[in-house]
């Protein structure tokens, strides 16, 4: 079967009832695993119908608070509904993925050491934990947290990650674009970024592009937009170029849903795209066929 691709958060820094921040959930072989944490995605997990237990691995594509600024309840979620029993967390990012780690649950200097202290010395958090089916005493989590570049960053028993650089704000945030590639099929995560080579190359051949389209094409000339992020033509070029076989757009603007420019979009995308297009609504799981 192919794998499970589910958009949690298919939005931007800009709240909206609509779509806000960033985050997908992907099954594989019975592994889950997501990428990005952006706002409210640990909220938008449960809406899913998952736990946070269930994701042992979380990828960063970059950490403008769109794509982690839920990190912390995340983090803080999948320890409380623990039992002791689950994997250690595995998490991948650029360049600051370690230190955003430490600095919120860090032993001692943590934003959030005082609730692991308290939930693993009080007995009111340790009868909850008792009554889950955890088994005294009750442990810290264990994060194991990475900074990572291009290359192979991550591989389990029916699948392989690999990363690749993407064009966005840099030299204040490193970014990265990421593929699976499984048996069930092959997976490309954008992230944030202007149409690049490097993201074309990752993508080639893929089953499923998860690709960035924030504002109409024409907002993107001459400026600061189109030097750092996607638009319509740019996301349906870069998947043409890249020969994949089925593309969803990301990361729209709240007006991106109003009729006009909504019809407007997937007309310009369409045009440079000859595959199927599927419009990244939040909690929609992507269909492959």
């Amino acid at each position: 079967m192919p794998p499970r691709v589910i958009i949690l958060g298919s939005g931007t820094p800009t709240p909206h009832t609509a779509r806000w921040g960033t985050s997908f959930l992907v099954g594989i072989g019975g592994d889950w695993m997501m990428f990005d944490c952006g706002f409210a995605a640990t909220y938008k997990l449960a809406q899913a119908g998952f736990m946070a237990t269930q994701v042992d691995n979380l990828f960063f594509t970059h950490h403008h608070s769109d794509h982690d600024a839920d990190y912390p309840s995340f983090l803080l979620t999948r320890f409380d509904m623990s039992i002791g029993k689950e994997n250690e967390l595995n998490v991948y990012g650029p360049t600051l993925t370690e230190q955003l780690t430490e600095r919120l649950l860090g032993e001692g200097v943590g934003a959030f050491w005082h609730d692991i202290v308290a939930r693993t010395n009080h007995p009111l958090s340790l009868g909850a934990y008792v009554e889950r089916g955890g088994k005294l005493p009750r442990k810290p989590p264990k994060i194991n947290a990475r900074d990572i570049g291009p290359g192979t960053v991550a591989t389990g028993k029916h699948w392989e990650i690999t990363a690749a650089p993407v064009e966005h704000v840099q030299p204040y945030l490193d970014s990265l674009a990421y593929r699976i590639d499984s048996d069930e099929g092959s997976i490309v995560f954008s992230g944030d970024t202007r149409p690049c080579a490097s993201l074309t190359n990752l993508a080639q051949g893929a089953d499923l592009l998860v690709m960035e389209c924030i504002r109409l094409e024409r907002d993107h000339e001459g400026n600061a937009y189109g030097d750092s992020e996607t638009g319509t033509i740019g996301a349906g070029q870069t998947a043409q170029d890249a020969g994949v076989k089925r593309l969803a757009l990301v990361h729209q603007i709240p007006a991106m849903d109003e009729p006009v420019m909504h019809a407007q979009a997937l007309h310009e995308v369409t045009s440079v795209y000859d595959g199927p297009v599927i419009w990244g609504d939040e909690l929609l799981e992507v269909p492959w066929e």
